[in-house]
């Protein structure tokens, strides 16, 4: 969850000024990647990290260059579609990019067996569906002018599904094999 606080950064000052939140973002995103680094975190572990900062680096060129871009208007469907993009392509190159994070709770002996990569296959493709309806969602209540209240929700069943499933599939694939096994 701490790869979420240059996005939380990003948003809280946004609402002052879309500028300064992406720089928000991008200043706590290098800071948080660059703590990482130093700790000795493997770059595959970052996978999310690396795509916050070069989305920020992106945001914030543009929010520097042209203050009054459209990207102001729609940041928030950007940056869903960002991230759903990350997930996706992450699925697309055969490296989740839960892998590199799950390897960090994980024995060693687990990494290459066929499950354990399937299983991260599906917490990704959670989060990337996640991501991917909140986009959608967000663009479709910029369409009809929808009440923010539904674009709030949208946010926390696209959030809070991935997250659920992230704490509990694991689980029961384990169960499931230990099952099976006997």
């Amino acid at each position: 969850m701490r790869g979420f606080i240059p996005w939380i950064v990003s948003g809280v000052v946004s609402s002052f000024d879309w500028r300064w939140g992406a720089i928000g973002g991008l200043v706590s995103g290098l800071l948080l990647l660059l703590q990482d680094r130093r700790r000795g975190v493997a770059l595959d572990a970052l996978v999310l990290d690396i795509a916050t900062v070069a989305y920020f680096v992106v945001v914030g060129g543009v929010a520097v260059v042209d203050e009054g871009s459209a990207l102001a208007d729609h940041s928030d469907v950007v940056s869903f579609g960002w991230l759903a993009a990350t997930a996706w392509g992450s699925l697309a190159l055969r490296r989740p990019f839960t892998l590199g994070i799950a390897k960090r709770q994980t024995p060693r002996e687990y990494w290459d067996m066929p499950e354990f990569v399937q299983v991260n296959n599906h917490i990704t493709s959670a989060w990337g569906l996640g991501f991917t309806f909140i986009g959608v969602s967000l663009l479709v209540c910029g369409g009809v002018d929808a009440p923010a209240w539904v674009g709030i929700t949208a946010h926390v069943a696209g959030l809070v599904g991935p997250i659920v499933f992230t704490k509990f599939y694991p689980a029961r694939v384990q169960a499931a094999c230990r099952r099976s096994r006997r």
